[in-house]
C-alpha cells in the first residue's frame, strides 16, 4: 500500500469548522477512496505539494476548480458503485490510469513532483 496520510492531515480534514473548502472536500474523498496524493496530482496535472496544500485548505485557482469538482464527483460516484476504495498501490495507480485514459510511467509521475 502507498504511504498513508499523516495523522495531522487526517485530523484536519475531519474537523468541521463550518467553512467550505474544496480542497478539504477533495482530501476527504481521496482519503476515503484510498487514493494517494501522487496519483491525484497526476490526474489533476499538478504537483503533490499543490495537492497537499489544497488538502489543508489552500487556495485553488479559479480555472482549476472545475477539474477538482469533476474529480470529486467521479470519486463519489465510483464509491457508490463499489469501485472505490482501492486497497493497494497498484489499484490506486490503475484507477488513476483509468481516469486519464493512459498509462502512468515514472517520468509522468516525476513531472508532477
Amino acid at each position: 500500500m502507498s504511504r498513508p496520510y499523516s495523522p495531522a492531515l487526517l485530523e484536519r480534514i475531519n474537523q468541521d469548522d463550518g467553512k467550505y473548502s474544496l480542497g478539504v472536500d477533495l482530501a476527504k474523498n481521496c482519503v476515503a477512496a484510498g487514493l494517494n496524493a501522487k496519483y491525484v496530482a497526476a490526474i489533476l496535472e499538478t504537483s503533490r505539494v499543490t495537492i497537499h496544500s489544497w488538502f489543508r485548505g489552500g487556495a485553488i485557482r479559479q480555472r482549476t476548480r472545475p477539474k477538482v469538482e469533476v474529480l470529486i464527483e467521479i470519486i463519489e460516484e465510483d464509491t457508490k458503485q463499489g469501485l472505490l476504495p482501492v486497497s493497494s498501490h497498484a489499484q490506486a495507480k490503475a484507477y488513476a490510469e483509468g481516469i486519464l485514459g493512459r498509462p502512468l510511467d515514472s517520468k509522468s509521475l516525476k513531472a508532477s513532483d
